[in-house]
Parts: structure tokens; C-alpha cells; sequence
């Protein structure tokens, strides 16, 4: 340092035994430390209060004010149980399914269709399946785009994945034009 840079103060140590004993509070930290015992104790005396008289009128009753026992309105209730039980994603990927075709275009969506989504927080993967070899290739092409998209809508990294199934393919039928070390019909399929 140059002589004509302030230099800060460093702070002094405690005096007395500056092993393990910490300073007395003085001041503002003691001023801090009633006023937060003194909200403890009213608290406190308010609580005791509020039981006596529910238990004077023979337990909880409704009154003028508004409480948690009050009516509310549908929506404000499904939220309250989607936000209590952690529900959110769930029901956000829900409303992506019924969005498919805003989300992706008609021309994918036409073709392809989210089977089910995986919660589980390790994996949050949604399996889509096609109709068509062509468009699984497709939309495993554009997985990386639509993830994005979806993670946009829905908030980071509630979809990490997407599986994309081929189509199903017809049952298979053992009978006597079966050539022999065929896997039938499902050769063409996934």
C-alpha cells in the first residue's frame, strides 16, 4: 500500500481471554434482543388469551374475521391442494398434454401423442409415441428443441427427457406363410 491510501481499521479483539468467550452485546444488540423477547412474550400472551376464550365459548367457532375454515372459491381451493400436495409439475405437464398441438404444430401433433409423464425427480421423462417410424426418427430429431420448449412453458428442468415410441404394430399371427426365422410383421416396426 501507498502512505496515502486509507487503511480500514481492523476490528480489536475482546478483551479478557479471547479463547472461546464472545463479547458482551451492547447498544443496538442488546436493544435488538429485548425488543425480540418482548414480541415473544406478547406472542405469547395472546396465544394464551385467544385459547382462553375459544374455550370459554365451548371450543372453535366462526367469527367476523377471516380464517382458514372460511369458503373459498374453486380455484383458490385446487390450488391450495395442488401447492399443498406438491402436485405442481404434475398438473403443469397435464396441461401440456391437453396443449399438445400448441406446443408442438398440428403436423407433429397429428401424429404424435404424449403417452405418460415420469415424476420422479431423477428422471422427469415424457414418452410420446407415433404413429409411424418416419416421425419417431422426426421427433427424436427435434427432442432437444421441443425439451427446451417445454421447460419454457413449464419451468427449468421439469422435463429432461422425452422417449419417443415407434408404432405399435399389428399382433403376430404364427400360421403357415410364416417364413422360417421371421420376426413377422414386427421386422418393419421401432
Amino acid at each position: 500500500m501507498t502512505e496515502n491510501t486509507p487503511r480500514i481499521p481492523e476490528p480489536s479483539a475482546p478483551s479478557g481471554d479471547a479463547a472461546g468467550k464472545t463479547p458482551e452485546p451492547t447498544g443496538v444488540d442488546l436493544a435488538r434482543v429485548a425488543l425480540r423477547a418482548a414480541k415473544e412474550q406478547a406472542r405469547a400472551r395472546g396465544d394464551a388469551a385467544q385459547q382462553k376464550k375459544q374455550a370459554r365459548r365451548g371450543g372453535l367457532r366462526s367469527g367476523a374475521r377471516a380464517d382458514g375454515r372460511d369458503p373459498m372459491a374453486l380455484g383458490a381451493a385446487i390450488n391450495r391442494l395442488l401447492t399443498e400436495r406438491g402436485w405442481e409439475t404434475p398438473a403443469a405437464v397435464g396441461g401440456v398434454m391437453g396443449r399438445w398441438p400448441q406446443i408442438v404444430g398440428d403436423d407433429l401433433a397429428k401424429h404424435c401423442v404424449p403417452l405418460r409423464y415420469d415424476e420422479d425427480p431423477a428422471e422427469r421423462v415424457l414418452t410420446v409415441q407415433c404413429d409411424s417410424t418416419a416421425w419417431a426418427t422426426q421427433l427424436r430429431l427435434l427432442a432437444p428443441q421441443l425439451v427446451a420448449r417445454l421447460n419454457q412453458d413449464l419451468g427449468h428442468g421439469a422435463v429432461r427427457l422425452i422417449k419417443v415410441q415407434g408404432p405399435g404394430g399389428p399382433a403376430r399371427r404364427f400360421g403357415p406363410l410364416r417364413a422360417p426365422g421371421s420376426k413377422g410383421p414386427g421386422d418393419t416396426y421401432g
